[in-house]
This record gives structure tokens, sequence and C-alpha cells, in this order.
């Protein structure tokens, strides 16, 4: 199990994406916008700047929804190895069979 405090850290920064995605996008797409003068890109960019660093998406961290923990995480299952494995030996996963020979 993951540590409370990074859990609730990455639940927060993922609050803070949610928050400003529109906002993001908008400035994003002036400063991207070639047909914008320069001045109206730079003041864009100035504001993207303001914006808080955890409202960025890359800041937040894929976990494990069972255990928390930040690595080896299957986007599609979005569970971590070892708790995909635990689940499956507990037949708790559809369509997995442990297999032993």
């Amino acid at each position: 199990m993951a540590k409370k405090s990074a859990i609730e850290k990455n639940k927060r920064r993922q609050k803070l994406v949610a928050k400003y995605a529109a906002k993001r996008e908008a400035l994003k797409a002036v400063t991207t916008n070639q047909e914008a003068t320069m001045e109206e890109r730079f003041r864009a960019q100035l504001q993207l700047a303001e914006l808080p660093r955890n409202s960025a998406k890359v800041r937040v961290r894929n976990r494990c929804e069972v255990t928390g923990r930040p690595r080896a995480y299957y986007r599609k299952l979005k569970m971590s190895r070892i708790a995909l494995r635990d689940l499956g030996n507990s037949g708790q996963v559809p369509g997995v069979v442990k297999s032993s020979w």
C-alpha cells in the first residue's frame, strides 16, 4: 500500500487538472495559433505560466486504484501488476485463469 499522503496529493492534482483544463486549452490554442500577433501569443504564454503548476496534466501520476502503487501500472485495467495477480489468483478478474503445469 502506498503512502496516504502521496495518494491524496495525486488526487488534488487531478482536481486541479479538471478545474483548469478549459482555460489551459484555450491559452494553448492562442500560443500555437500562427495567425495571432506576437504580442497576443506572448501574453497568452505569460497567462499560461501564471496557472498553478499542478494544473498541468503531465504532473498527474498513474496509480493503482486498488493499492495506490505508482509503478508497473496497466492503463487498461487501472491497476498494478501485483494487484492484478492477487485478484486473478482469487478468481475476481473475469476471463483470467491461473495456469499450472
